[in-house]
Order: structure tokens, then C-alpha cells, then sequence
């Protein structure tokens, strides 16, 4: 069975296994959890995460011009 494609881009590590019985309060009691560490995260991170972020998208074809395009 192959491996689904993971955001984070790894293909090794610990397989994380969700219990299919979980109902449906507790699936989104941990959906919550996540929620919930993300915005700590994001509140703790901001800065470093918005150039980070940034840094990753920009290309070195964007590069900043001030003529207009016409």
C-alpha cells in the first residue's frame, strides 16, 4: 500500500495511525485540539512565519518593478 503524499513533503518517520472507530465527537474533539495548537503556534511564530512563508513563494523571477505594466 503506498503512502498517501504529506504536506510537510517527508516520507519517513513515525506512521501516524487514526483509529477508525473514533466517533464522531472525539474526531472532532482532536480536530479542535489542532485547531487550538495552530493558533498558538501562529500567535507565538507570526513574524517568522509570515517571511518564512514569503521566502518560499517568492522566485527569482518576482522581481519587484515600479514601471507600470502598460
Amino acid at each position: 500500500m503506498k503512502r498517501p503524499h504529506q504536506p510537510s513533503g517527508l516520507h519517513r518517520g513515525v506512521e501516524l495511525v487514526i483509529d477508525p472507530h473514533w466517533s464522531p465527537e472525539q474526531a472532532l474533539a482532536v480536530i479542535e485540539l489542532l485547531d487550538d495548537l495552530r493558533d498558538r503556534i501562529w500567535a507565538h511564530y507570526e513574524l517568522a512565519l509570515v517571511t518564512k512563508l514569503r521566502d518560499e513563494r517568492v522566485s527569482r523571477n518576482d522581481v519587484p518593478t515600479t514601471d507600470p505594466p502598460f
